[in-house]
């Protein structure tokens, strides 16, 4: 075996040593985490994930999280797919600027926004609903979809366009059933980025719910009691955690591939 490959395999199995701590802390009693370092457990136990999927208060929290990100991506998508062909295609006033205004707010921490979205939704109702959260989070992710699907869609040649109006194509349909398919992996390389920023976002998600919407990552923060932390309780809403993003990596692996080699990834 070469030299490089021993090395390959060296390191990725050092990036997986914290996976596998989690998993194997998921599966121990506290007092066998905290009784010393072992490398596989003495008695194997299932309690910390059956006391997830039997407590509201654990299971809810993944329903909530689940609902926001999906509403997050789909809005995104939604308002980002127009934009960005806009963009791509046509040259008015204040464009560059425009488009430079959207990257600002995409790298603007969370934190500065915090306090208008907590008074804005408090006034409107909104407060603690899936949507405050989904909404909050398009302020982040439009601006990414924009500038990722943007470098995409400059890649397809202005004359498909200009064939399907000649063929008696309306915009509407043209962009949906021809321009879309065409951007594939730009829009499954999008979407990813969305559901991740969404999936993992804890100070919007968590200050702006309290009961009915609080997600997971609120609840795993709350895991301190008067007999300490739950370390086998925080371990396996971890690797629950992990398990959605893991999926949405399979399923868009292909267009992400593609989209890594040609788009602004």
């Amino acid at each position: 075996m070469r030299k490089s490959t021993v090395g390959l395999l060296l390191y990725f199995g050092f990036l997986l040593i914290p996976l596998y701590w989690l998993v194997l802390m998921s599966f121990k009693t506290n007092e066998e985490i905290l009784g010393g370092i072992t490398f596989w457990p003495e008695t194997i136990t299932f309690a910390n994930y059956l006391e997830i999927f039997t407590n509201p208060d654990w299971y809810s929290g993944y329903i909530n999280s689940a609902i926001y990100v999906g509403l997050n991506t789909a809005i995104s998508l939604t308002v980002a797919l127009p934009a960005a062909y806009a963009f791509s295609r046509y040259r008015f006033i204040g464009d560059k600027h425009m488009f430079f205004w959207l990257l600002t707010n995409r790298m603007a921490p969370p934190a500065v926004f915090l306090l208008p979205f907590f008074q804005l939704y408090q006034t409107f109702g909104l407060f603690d609903t899936h949507l405050a959260v989904a909404l909050a989070h398009c302020l982040f992710n439009v601006p990414l979809a924009v500038w990722i699907l943007e470098g995409f869609m400059r890649g397809v040649p202005r004359e498909i366009d200009e064939t399907a109006y000649l063929d008696g194509y309306t915009f509407p349909h043209f962009f949906v059933r021809v321009f879309i398919p065409l951007i594939k992996a730009g829009i499954g390389v999008t979407a990813f980025f969305c559901f991740m920023f969404s999936w993992v976002e804890l100070l919007l998600a968590r200050t702006l719910t309290s009961v009915e919407a609080k997600p997971i990552a609120a609840t795993m923060t709350r895991t301190v009691s008067a007999a300490g932390i739950d370390w086998g309780l925080l371990a396996a809403a971890g690797v629950l955690t992990i398990i959605p993003g893991a999926l949405v990596i399979y399923f868009v692996r292909n267009y992400m591939a593609k989209g890594f080699a040609l788009g602004r990834v």
